[in-house]
């Protein structure tokens, strides 16, 4: 073909791909951004449920198909085996007087004894979640449904909850804890702020980003008490978001942000007795803006709590008992660890509250032990060299642990059993299901569980199963319609293998070709890369909009690899996760960049002068690491939302791993990006979110200040909605990916 007519051919086909226009014919096996991004083609469906709390009868919401209501939801409610599902609450029953359409369900809870339901609507983001919003209470005995809190402004309750006796609803407004009494109506404050920087009942910033805690009280089980966190934030210094773009003039929010090195708020927690109003506090040693109380719960009654206490590095949690009346406070178990500790989200009490699970890496692999009530005996439930990825659920009756693990292959997940004795443990999901991830919503008495299937090549299928039988009750969510679309795609299936790194290292790694591979062409190489530890890039499992956008590069031309590096959160043991202390930004690009040369010389169709990285997040500040530390092996880097300095995050994420910035100061200087950033030799592109409250856009700012120094030459992005989520803001998505892939066509071409 004549050069001319070759160069114009890819340039009409590269401007077809990022304006989303489908070619004319075969449009049902190419995919383009419009088809990805616009039309939300490959949109998959998801079967959510909840179980009711005695058996295994379980509930969920299904939309009205046809008449006054259509497309408003009920709550239907459904018994495993025993026929069809059936209405409980229909959308009649949620139209407050005087309106006409029922309330849109944002969430949903039941009485113990199901007569009163508690509905969530008009909800409202707080950070990472919608938190905040209206309540009504539906008595269904009597039919009266009315809006909780009072005379107050729309969306202003969090975190509201029946109490165990059905008596009384609490709830957060503003700083404090009210309870309103659902026979009088009656509502008063529980708890006193005595200022705008102390709050009763919710958590501040950094403990709802990095311990993925947000409600913050708790009944006792006997509806008496409620044990809740007080935050202090005086003295913390804050961060300002500025919003440029909602009004004629800039709008500043500022919050309590404390950057690694720097005060934390003091924390505390209290019992307030509902009959007194007055307030225990629990004697907790050690000063509270060196600690961090990470997880709080009533230990099995309404005497004792169960509180979990780390120390500022993070590298000891001591799990605590403490009299709710008294106040007294005693150790009965440590977690220690010359790394860090994790918050144990997986304890479970057993056999009456004699007993409770217990999650630990001490021998070497993250394992269950099964650990008295005092403290004093710890059983290892799951020897053997393997990580128990996550556990699921507990039958009493059976005397059994349910839980996930992978122990042959780190990008899988299967259901796995074990005794309360340590005995008979056992694969349950059977040999003959498909490779991939499983996951499962176990029932409270553990006879049966909703299981989620998907792989990289399939999307994800629900089925009710039964347990520990493993048999298929009935499919309650095949994606059909989803499989399909897929099945038409011209792909080439995934392949997963390893990566030799030397010293006897090898990483686990994931390849997409393009659909027609020639292994005589040469291709670009697009690393997708995350590398910190709180996440894993290679795994088998379904993964949206981002696995369909490179499913169309490779359509285009590219070869799209990923690496997971030592320090990633990989069930392959604690060395391999841990090894990442003190090294966040120094390991995982070394060993990046390793795996890279790996697959360059043993591969020999990809393209050593077309190697590019991206990555959000922390795979935003691996890509600047990448393309700044070692700029002769990558041509290309595009870096979202990315730390460049990690002295400007926040104290609980990197102290935990990297340790104070006094301490390791060798450290923060080298896994930082930006002091690399005159090494900049490739092309660049940079994004970020305005208003991103997690990595601050003021980092962005000071990356760019940088490059500008050093006269380096870059491209730069930023939306002026959007949060770390990079999604606020009409049609933000779809532009953010337009760009990547325009860039990517001009500095990293299919074509050489």
């Amino acid at each position: 073909m004549n050069r001319s007519i070759l160069l114009l051919s890819i340039l009409l086909y590269n401007a077809s791909a990022v304006s989303g226009d489908e070619p004319i014919e075969g449009s049902s096996s190419i995919l383009t951004l419009e088809r990805i991004f616009g039309k939300s083609e490959f949109k998959s469906e998801s079967f959510s449920a909840k179980w009711l709390e005695d058996g295994s009868d379980y509930t969920f919401l299904k939309k009205i198909d046809e008449g006054d209501h259509k497309g408003s939801k009920e709550i239907w409610k459904a018994r495993p085996g025993k026929g069809e599902s059936k209405v409980l609450v229909s959308a009649a029953q949620l139209i407050p007087v005087g309106k006409s359409k029922p309330l849109e369900i944002d969430g949903y809870t039941f009485s113990k004894n199901r007569s009163l339901l508690l509905v969530y609507t008009n909800s409202k983001r707080v950070w990472r979640s919608k938190s905040r919003g209206d309540y009504w209470l539906l008595d269904r005995a009597g039919h009266k449904l009315r809006k909780l809190g009072g005379d107050v402004q729309p969306s202003s309750l969090q975190f509201a909850k029946i109490s165990p006796t059905g008596r009384h609803v609490a709830y957060v407004m503003d700083r404090n804890i009210y309870v309103e009494d659902l026979l009088g109506h009656s509502i008063r404050a529980v708890t006193k702020s005595p200022g705008k920087d102390v709050f009763n009942g919710k958590f501040d910033w950094v403990y709802e980003e990095e311990l993925q805690i947000r409600d913050g009280f708790r009944w006792s089980p006997d509806g008496s008490a409620i044990a809740y966190w007080q935050f202090d934030e005086s003295g913390v210094r804050k961060h300002t978001l500025v919003d440029h773009v909602s009004g004629l003039y800039p709008k500043l929010t500022q919050f309590a942000y404390p950057k690694t090195g720097q005060r934390n708020a003091s924390c505390r927690i209290g019992v307030v007795d509902l009959h007194t109003e007055a307030t225990h506090w629990m004697e907790i040693p050690g000063d509270p803006r060196e600690h961090y109380l990470a997880r709080m719960e009533w230990a099995e009654d309404s005497e004792k709590l169960i509180v979990q206490q780390l120390n500022r590095s993070q590298d000891q949690n001591l799990l605590l008992l403490a009299d709710s009346r008294a106040g007294f406070v005693e150790t009965i178990f440590t977690e220690r660890d010359k790394a860090w500790v994790d918050v144990n989200k997986e304890m479970k009490w057993v056999r009456d509250g004699k007993a409770f699970t217990w999650i630990s890496d001490r021998d070497g692999w993250r394992h269950i032990y099964l650990v008295s009530r005092n403290g004093k005996k710890a059983t290892c439930l799951t020897p053997g060299d393997f990580d128990v990825t996550r556990l699921l659920g507990i039958d009493e009756s059976k005397e059994l642990v349910y839980f996930l693990a992978s122990p042959e292959n780190p990008v899988e997940r299967y259901l796995y059993r074990v005794g309360f004795d340590g005995s008979n443990l056992t694969r349950v999901t059977p040999a003959e299901e498909k490779r991939g991830t499983h996951s499962y919503n176990i029932s409270p008495d553990g006879s049966v569980a909703i299981m989620t299937s998907s792989n990289f090549d399939e999307p994800p299928v629900t089925r009710l199963v039964t347990l520990p039988e493993h048999k298929e009750i009935q499919a309650l969510e095949n994606n059909e319609k989803l499989r399909k679309k897929i099945e038409a795609l011209d792909l080439s299936p995934v392949e997963f293998f390893d990566v030799d790194i030397g010293k006897g290292i090898s990483l686990p790694a994931r390849c997409v070709k393009p659909p027609k591979f020639d292994p005589k062409k040469k291709y670009p190489l697009l690393i997708y890369v995350y590398g910190e530890p709180v996440g894993q890039v290679v795994t088998d499992k379904w993964g949206g909009n981002t696995h369909l956008w490179h499913l169309m590069l490779a359509q285009q031309g590219y070869v799209v690899m990923s690496f997971d590096n030592r320090g990633t959160k990989v069930p392959l043991g604690r060395g391999w996760r841990k090894a990442a202390h003190r090294q966040i930004g120094v390991l995982a690009p070394r060993d990046q960049a390793a795996a890279v040369r790996s697959v360059l010389k043993a591969r020999p169709y990809l393209d050593p002068r077309r190697v590019g990285s991206w990555g959000s997040s922390g795979g935003g500040s691996m890509s600047l690491n990448a393309i700044f530390k070692y700029p002769k092996l990558y041509s290309a880097a595009i870096a979202i939302a990315s730390v460049p300095n990690q002295l400007h995050y926040d104290t609980i994420y990197q102290e935990r791993y990297m340790g104070l910035p006094s301490e390791n100061v060798d450290g923060y200087r080298e896994g930082s990006p930006i002091n690399f950033a005159h090494q900049l030799e490739g092309n660049l592109l940079i994004i970020h979110g305005a208003n991103d409250d997690n990595c601050h856009y003021q980092t962005f700012e000071k990356l760019v200040d940088q490059l500008v120094q050093h006269n380096k030459p870059f491209s730069m992005m930023t939306y002026p909605q959007a949060t770390h989520a990079m999604k606020e803001g009409e049609n933000t998505r779809r532009h953010l990916y337009e760009t990547m892939t325009r860039f990517l066509h001009q500095h990293l071409p299919p074509t050489p």
